[in-house]
């Protein structure tokens, strides 16, 4: 199966979400990165449907038709999950999330009853993370952009109109050229063919209808998360790559030293896309043996 439909969530406001899968399959909910929104990424749909699983992904507010959340905190995500699950008639899943998604899918295994595990693949740590130089090793674009969204909304929106003009209607070859101190080489390298192109559709997609949703979401990456890291008690799983430019690797060590049961893969040379692409195989194969007694 699959579709591309929305919730409707109590306050009125509406989800765009896209399920995948096996109808009866064991939902995984996956929280897209910053910025993307619902659209497909093939190779982890390969790979969810490979295992049985039923692969969940829901736009999060202000990004595509979903309707804005001003003021949302990650730990916001939690309620909407909740809403999305009820939608397809599930009470228990797994939780991944990608990058921007990390610290959403971070706050479902704390706050989100129904997960029984998470994987975070590239994920920030907290802003005001002790110990942690937040924006150390990360690419001049990434620094000029958080440098703004701590100097308050209206200085980001000023900066991520301008970035949506080189964005929204990229390609693949456009992005690695707008995106460049963020990139790696061994990055580069998968940004190509279907990969490349699934990664467009999501900027795309996320930039549409404007910058809401990305703005949102740096606001509270930059803000208080809402829920604490102590609070996750399911298997974690954390993924970083030491190459990575846009969530350098010290975020990734400092997640696992904060998360001393979590199942640390600090992956040498690997990169912010890499990472994730070269071995969601590995990825799903272990979120689903931990979860399977459960």
């Amino acid at each position: 199966m699959a579709a591309v439909d929305h919730v409707r969530l109590p306050d009125g406001r509406r989800l765009d979400l896209r399920v995948s899968g096996p109808a009866g399959g064991f939902p995984l909910v996956f929280h897209h990165g910053t910025p993307c929104a619902a659209v497909p990424i093939r190779a982890l749909e390969r790979a969810a449907h490979a295992r049985g699983l039923r692969l969940v992904t829901a736009s999060r507010p202000g990004y595509g038709d979903s309707s804005p959340q001003p003021g949302r905190s990650v730990a916001d995500v939690v309620a909407d999950t909740a809403a999305v699950l009820a939608a397809i008639g599930a009470d228990r899943c797994l939780i991944a999330g990608w990058s921007g998604g990390g610290p959403h899918a971070l706050a479902c295994g704390a706050r989100l009853g129904a997960a029984v595990a998470v994987l975070v693949i590239a994920g920030v740590a907290p802003y005001e993370a002790e110990g942690l130089d937040w924006t150390a090793g990360m690419g001049e674009e990434n620094v000029a952009e958080f440098s703004a969204a701590v100097q308050g909304e209206d200085q980001l929106r000023s900066y991520l109109l301008q970035a949506r003009e080189q964005l929204k209607d990229a390609t693949a070859a456009g992005i690695v050229a707008s995106l460049d101190t963020l990139l790696p080489d061994v990055d580069r390298a998968v940004l190509t063919g279907e990969f490349g192109e699934d990664l467009v559709a999501g900027f795309r997609e996320a930039m549409r209808t404007g910058v809401e949703g990305w703005l949102e979401d740096d606001l509270a990456f930059t803000s208080p998360w809402g829920f604490g890291l102590e609070e996750i008690s399911v298997p974690a799983m954390i993924w970083q790559g030491s190459a990575d430019l846009m969530v350098p690797f010290s975020h990734g060590q400092w997640l696992a030293s904060r998360l001393p049961g979590a199942s640390a893969h600090l992956e040498e040379g690997e990169g912010h896309l890499s990472v994730g692409l070269g071995a969601l195989d590995r990825m799903l194969d272990e979120l689903v043996s931990i979860a399977s007694p459960l």
